[in-house]
């Protein structure tokens, strides 16, 4: 190998950038070496990187990601949908990343059909400020959002009574003053109240002992590239080395009287938390309903369930969908170490108290003064105009004005997600009522043929009763993996025509399976 073949992390930083035609940051070229992508060479303390390691990985991401993928979904594939050239600080920006929420789109998609952009794919301008848009399977509120940034009015409906909730505070207006005094106010609380607790002590002697177990067997980055190479059996060594420390572990957890478990396991918040985390959220949670003003209220909430999501008992693996609880430490496969439990919330509630400030006044710099609002119903029978009537006066108004221009919606896939209990410790926590029985296509009703068909004739109930509240020539945009070829039936029972559909290859998905996956973007009209 010649040494002109070397590259530091900033010269390969910008190779990289004009290889891909897109910007790979120092940090992107310093994760490949961590993970073992490529290997991390260099003298004098100087990192460097082989360029031909480079091009070896690029190559094969390339051909993953593009031609594999079309070789396997098919020539249709519209690769400029992938939104690929976007940072993950862009497709997760200012608000949209409040609170995790499972199965969401990027707010780039919905950006590209909402706004007044056209080009050899989107032919014609479907919606312009000051139209009225509605997704009646709101989720997390993304359609809303980006509603908002473009001077759109939106209306969302989701069945379940979370979902608002997160929608409705990412387009809320906040006094951030009073936000901040309120963190302020219990952060101090917090830490008061953990002055006499074991756990800090605790963990101020486990952490050493972790830092320097790791450094021996998993050091970074040699242990990951030996990985990649498959000169280590992970599951032997791993667990190898997990039994090895557990007896380190085990007689911290003694010496310092460490709760693991509570003693009853009758709701989620028991049996997904130690002793010692749920003491701190019922801290935290009575401080947060002293806070008088109701905005500031709610978006404290917000920060709160976040922070209880991200301590949940469980691996850092298995976070986006629970298995067992996990009360020891254990070899992460994530990380390539062994890792810990959460012991107390107090370093999370500091972290989303600050990403949520910053990422409020993000959105004040693009917001518009127009009118969203998620209502908690069922899409299939909600009676939208007196319903937004209750909750916004002032919106209904323009609605009876004006009439829906039409949906951007995703859907629930039929048989994939809970909707209700991928946010179980939320409806805990906060005592909201749970819908479950009204959710359309949920995982706990699985794939055969009664949950297809309930699922056809859920979403064609949807089209029909929102659609009398739509101008005569709308615009009804869902996005779906179809793989049961479902959809042409729901446009034909809702009197509508499927007259174009998008196919883009889904990038970056949280799910465990990473291989070639695509979706459709249904534009449908009037029959």
């Amino acid at each position: 190998m010649l040494s002109t073949d070397l590259l530091t992390i900033k010269e390969a930083s910008e190779w990289a950038t004009a290889h891909m035609q897109k910007l790979v940051t120092t940090s992107n070229i310093s994760y490949l070496i961590q993970y073992g992508r490529i290997k991390k060479m260099g003298t004098n303390g100087q990192t460097q990187v082989y360029k031909s390691d480079l091009i070896n990985y690029y190559k094969s991401y390339n051909l993953q990601r593009s031609s594999s993928w079309k070789d396997q979904l098919g020539d249709d594939l519209n690769w400029a949908l992938s939104f690929e050239q976007y940072k993950e600080s862009e497709t997760t920006k200012h608000v949209h990343r409040l609170h995790p929420y499972k199965g969401k789109f990027i707010p780039q998609l919905v950006e590209y059909f909402l706004d007044s952009h056209t080009d050899k794919f989107k032919t014609s301008i479907y919606f312009k400020p000051g139209d009225i848009v509605l997704d009646p399977f709101s989720g997390s509120g993304t359609t809303m959002t980006q509603a908002n940034e473009l001077g759109i009015h939106c209306i969302g409906i989701d069945i379940s009574a979370f979902n608002a909730f997160i929608s409705n505070s990412k387009i809320a207006s906040y006094d951030l003053l009073d936000v901040e005094n309120e963190i302020k106010r219990i952060t101090m609380a917090l830490s008061d109240f953990l002055v006499n607790s074991h756990t800090l002590e605790f963990e101020a002697k486990l952490m050493p002992e972790l830092y320097s177990f790791n450094g021996q067997y998993f050091p970074v980055p040699e242990y990951k590239y030996r990985l990649q190479q498959g000169e280590i059996d992970e599951t032997k060594y791993g667990h190898e080395k997990e039994k090895e420390f557990l007896t380190v572990y085990q007689k911290l957890v003694r010496q310092y009287n460490i709760k693991l478990r509570q003693e009853k396991s009758v709701i989620f918040l028991d049996r997904w938390f130690s002793q010692h985390v749920r003491d701190e959220i019922e801290f935290v949670l009575h401080e947060v309903k002293k806070i008088r003003n109701i905005k500031t209220r709610k978006i404290v909430s917000i920060i709160l369930s976040r922070t209880v999501r991200s301590c949940r008992a469980t691996t850092h693996a298995d976070l986006a969908t629970l298995i067992e609880p996990v009360n020891n430490t254990y070899y992460c496969t994530k990380h390539g170490k062994i890792c810990k439990p959460i012991f107390s919330i107090h370093k999370w509630w500091g972290t989303y108290s600050r990403d949520t400030i910053k990422r409020l006044r993000q959105f004040n710099t693009s917001r518009t003064n127009t009118f969203q609002s998620c209502m908690t119903g069922d899409s299939r029978s909600i009676d939208i105009l007196s319903t937004l009537k209750s909750k916004n006066p002032a919106f209904s108004k323009i609605l009876e004005d004006k009439k829906i221009n039409g949906i951007f919606s995703s859907p629930p896939y039929v048989g994939l997600i809970d909707y209700h209990e991928q946010h179980a410790y939320a409806y805990d926590l906060f005592g909201f009522e749970r819908n479950d029985d009204l959710e359309i296509g949920p995982l706990f009703r699985g794939q055969g043929k009664d949950a297809k068909q309930s699922y056809i004739d859920g979403i064609s109930a949807v089209m029909n009763n929102t659609k009398k509240y739509f101008i005569d020539d709308y615009n009804v945009f869902l996005v779906a993996n179809d793989k049961y070829g479902m959809y042409p039936t729901i446009a034909e029972n809702s009197g509508m025509k499927i007259v174009n559909q998008f196919k883009r290859p889904v990038l970056n998905r949280t799910e465990k399976d990473k291989g070639a996956y695509s979706e459709i973007i249904f534009h449908l009209k009037e029959k």
